[in-house]
């Protein structure tokens, strides 16, 4: 490989290196103090155990890609902290996507660890008290940036505090990270702000309630003329479940409970937002919002995979009723983290529950779709000076009438 910052334009390839000024690859990463930073305890003790070269390797790999996705992360929250440029949604999605091809190496990565037997590993387990991977300050923060809430933490050590107050500079982080705005706010602020969401504009809102009553109502016709007593109570009891559950998200009160009991986690008009965004994914205004949307979900996805992975590790290593290293109850404290309570984007995992089919979402107009293309920074409809000279006639606000 070559070297990264020599400053030689015009060598070839196979010249000496001695003349050269600059600093040599090893220099350059710091080789010496990164392949120094191994240090076996067992070896300390006069057992030197194998395995504990590859556990410490593999926890130090996880450490340096979770500062990686920290430091994309912090980019894409500064990115996020203003009104969103339509020009920069496509910086995000690079970013985004680095963030979950990392997590992807970090799943897999579990297999490494589980080349060492339960045996090898309880050679030099007991040196490992009481480290615990719930000390890992920068999962800790990479948890609070995305959004994960402390009451929504499991009850072993959900304050921090006693896990990092003996580190001043490393509480002072934890506590920065928390009293910052999260990814998940910050999405919410950006869904918050989504063009067509206007009652005197494009009242998207109004057109999808109709739309969807259009399409109960239909289905209920249908439910009634099922000539077999049985099959049309259960599908007019089905029907009545479905319209409760679309009157979840229509009537506030009721969306606004479910955010008190932690069932969902977006605001009311974010939630708007966002089924806007997933229903009209293929308009070129809402394309690159929408993978943004999905590479949230691949975030929250791929954290809960190396939860589950590491979780059935654990398992494998200690069974399921020993302690932890570090005093929790172990795999039965790692099992409890895998629940939605830790998924931060679990409202965009539910919108499919509030889709409708392609032939009933209200088609938008030929003007609407031109002050969509017209939105800039999600502040309101700008037109051209030229607009009316190039043939572009803004006579209406909103979606077509019609419902097909």
């Amino acid at each position: 490989m070559a070297c990264p910052v020599r400053h030689s334009l015009n060598m070839p390839d196979g010249d000496p290196l001695e003349d050269e000024s600059g600093m040599l690859y090893g220099e350059y990463l710091m080789l010496d103090k990164v392949l120094q930073a191994q240090r076996l305890l067992s070896e300390k003790h006069n057992q030197k155990v194998h395995d504990e070269h590859l556990f410490i390797i593999t926890h130090q790999a996880y450490e340096l890609w979770f500062k990686q996705i920290i430091y994309e992360l912090d980019s894409v929250r500064e990115i996020f902290s203003e009104i969103l440029e339509e020009t920069e949604t496509l910086e995000i999605l690079k970013r985004l996507n680095r963030i979950v091809l990392i997590l992807k190496v970090l799943v897999d990565q579990v297999m490494i660890l589980e080349t060492m037997t339960p045996l090898d590993f309880m050679d030099f387990r007991n040196y490992l008290k009481p480290a615990s991977g719930f000390q890992s300050l920068q999962f800790r923060l990479l948890e609070n940036k995305l959004g994960v809430k402390s009451e929504n933490r499991v009850k072993y050590n959900k304050d921090y505090t006693k896990v990092f107050g003996n580190d001043e500079k490393a509480l002072e982080r934890v506590i920065q990270s928390e009293s910052q705005p999260s990814l998940a706010l910050l999405v919410e602020r950006w869904l918050e702000r989504t063009p067509g969401l206007e009652v005197e504009g494009f009242n998207f809102w109004g057109k999808y309630q109709t739309a969807v009553n259009l399409l109960l109502e239909e289905q209920r016709q249908i439910a009634l003329a099922v000539p077999v007593e049985n099959l049309r109570e259960y599908r007019l009891n089905d029907l009545a479940n479905r319209r409760e559950v679309y009157e979840s998200i229509f009537k506030p009160d009721i969306h606004e409970a479910l955010l008190n009991r932690g069932e969902r986690r977006f605001s009311h008009k974010a939630l708007q937002g966002a089924i806007l965004i997933t229903l009209y994914r293929d308009e070129p205004r809402f394309s690159q919002p929408h993978q943004i949307l999905n590479l949230l979900m691949d975030i929250d996805s791929l954290i809960t995979k190396w939860r589950y992975n590491h979780v059935l590790m654990v398992q494998r290593m200690i069974g399921s009723s020993q302690l932890g290293t570090g005093g929790s109850s172990g795999y039965q404290y790692l099992r409890s983290t895998l629940s939605d309570r830790y998924k931060v984007f679990v409202d965009l995992f539910n919108l499919s529950t509030f889709l409708i089919p392609r032939a009933y979402i209200p088609p938008i107009s030929s003007t609407a779709r031109t002050q969509l293309s017209l939105w800039r920074n999600g502040k309101g409809k700008v037109l051209e000076e030229n607009d009316s000279k190039n043939g572009l006639e803004i006579e209406d606000n909103g979606f077509e009438e019609d419902i097909v």
